[in-house]
């Protein structure tokens, strides 16, 4: 495979294909059906032949390309059966390989960010790449200490191709819908395109890696791999062993993807209550099960490894403990309640006004998992909810189309919503409630329990507007400007631990 095709005109054209193509396959279909063959069968033929089309264009233009196919990868367990079958397979490929970038091109990548005796600063490097993703590929070295690390090298003219490609696709973002039922794609490229400085700055991964691995130090169910080395193109970890997270949706046994499960939602809340940070790009990819320290142990003894902190949300005071608070109340049945934090919050404007039982009644069937002490995450239960959500003629489409999603809370519903596509995919059994009455704020009542963690201050408190306490203007984003130039290379620990998404619709914002 030839580098990352690195000229706009290239990567424009093969992007413009996608729609001629699906265009020219819905009118194909017509002329069947006319012909006498089923709609149903002709309907899953053109979605078959539709995401192989598109997910090889995807994994081969790496960049923005391949980065909304892992964020759409994750929603797959939202998809009708009958639909998913055809081609889970290309959806799930990406989680985990793309096409690599010639070892030349590493090379040179090396000696520009490391200086021309780069190969000095290993005892070992391997040119074939051991993982490739949208930005850029990993390999497998030895460090000149004698660890063995990860290498991240940057695909040449990533930023530019993010870019490209995500304006690009942005253009025909609805003609995708049929993909994946009842989700807008257009916010979640909008969302991605306005954190391509983020992603493609490693000072500021090296440093949002460097605050979890030092939290979780200890932790016997969490491993961070620690930062080595860093420039601004070229980053330097731990390596880390493990079983892929996308091995055991494909083949795990039921105790691998239950512990799994239990690991990843406890990571999900926290994570953000330890180190004030939101690992934002919960995909499989990013995601190992290690065994557990003793020799011997089972799969209850696990650990969740966790890898790329390219993208994180910065809540420094925690989850918003709105969300546990509205969570409670939704359980308890207090609709009133519930609907006046939703309205102080910005969930609902204030030119709209809807009754608080219909509300209610949209929340609940969503809010399940957080009901019993254990709950199995199935592809069968979240297609049951995309349904009822995307059904124009259902009565939770038409509310859910009049509440809002303010900004700063799109990055926190698209993870949580990744993860539970993620749960779903795995099939897992996992004590949720648990999770959350050890670290949501909010989620228990003012002097019973926690409640965020150990200090039991977890979230801290809620700004006056209702938003998160950080009452940032960019939506709780990282910011480059926090950490410094990006280009400075830095050995061992650093000293200490975009632009906002206008407001959108619900139903759109949601990913609906």
């Amino acid at each position: 495979m030839s580098d990352l095709p690195r000229k706009a005109v290239t990567r424009t054209a093969k992007l413009a294909a996608l729609p001629l193509g699906f265009a020219g396959r819905t009118a194909l279909g017509l002329g069947k059906r006319i012909g006498g063959r089923p709609a149903e069968m002709i309907a899953s033929e053109l979605q078959q032949r539709t995401a192989e089309q598109l997910f090889s264009t995807l994994g081969q233009l790496k960049g923005g390309a391949m980065k909304v196919g892992q964020a759409l990868s994750v929603f797959e367990s939202a998809l009708p059966e009958e639909i998913a079958g055809p081609y889970r397979a290309a959806l799930t490929r990406l989680q985990e390989a793309a096409p690599p970038m010639p070892s030349q091109s590493v090379h040179a990548a090396l000696e520009k960010r490391l200086g021309p005796d780069w190969r000095d600063l290993f005892e070992e490097f391997e040119d074939k790449p051991a993982a490739a993703a949208s930005i850029g590929q990993v390999h497998r070295a030895v460090w000149h200490d004698g660890r063995e690390v990860a290498v991240k090298v940057q695909y040449p003219g990533a930023g530019e191709a993010l870019l490209s490609d995500l304006t690009q696709l942005g253009r025909f973002a609805r003609l995708l819908g049929p993909l994946i039922p009842g989700m807008d794609i257009k916010p979640l490229i909008t969302e991605l395109r306005d954190r391509v400085s983020e992603e493609l700055d490693y000072a500021l991964e090296a440093r949002a890696q460097r605050d979890h691995a030092a939290e979780f130090a200890d932790d016997p169910d969490v491993v961070i791999p620690d930062v080595v080395h860093q420039g601004s193109e070229v980053l330097v970890t731990e390596w880390m062993d493990g079983v892929p997270l996308s091995e055991v949706i494909a083949d795990g046994t039921p105790e691998q993807r239950d512990r799994a499960g239990q690991l990843l939602a406890r990571f999900l809340f926290s994570g953000t209550a330890r180190t004030g940070l939101l690992h934002a790009d919960p995909h499989p990819g990013n995601f190992r099960l290690l065994p557990g320290k003793a020799e011997g142990t089972g799969p209850e003894q696990w650990r969740l490894g966790v890898l790329d902190f390219g993208t994180v949300d910065r809540l420094p005071d925690g989850l918003p403990p709105l969300i546990g608070a509205a969570l409670r109340g939704a359980l308890e049945g207090d609709a009133e309640g519930v609907y006046a934090m939703l309205c102080e919050a910005g969930f609902v404007r204030e030119s709209v006004e809807l009754d608080p039982d219909a509300v209610l009644d949209y929340l609940v069937p969503i809010i399940e998992p957080a009901r019993a002490e254990e709950f199995t995450f199935t592809r069968g239960w979240l297609r049951t909810q995309a349904a009822r959500i995307a059904d124009p003629r259902s009565p939770a489409h038409q509310l859910g189309r009049q509440l809002n999603l303010p900004p700063a809370y799109l990055l926190i519903h698209r993870v949580t919503l990744s993860t539970i596509g993620v749960l779903c995919q795995l099939g897992a059994t996992v004590r949720l409630r648990e999770e959350l009455r050890d670290w949501l704020p909010g989620f228990l009542p003012d002097g019973d329990g926690d409640g965020g963690g150990a200090d039991g201050g977890g979230a801290g408190e809620m700004a006056e507007d209702g938003e998160p306490g950080a009452g940032e203007s960019d939506a709780g984003a990282l910011h480059p400007s926090e950490y410094g130039p990006a280009d400075g290379l830095a050995d061992g620990p650093a000293d200490g631990a975009g632009e906002e998404p206008a407001d959108e619709p619900f139903e759109k914002a949601a990913g609906r």
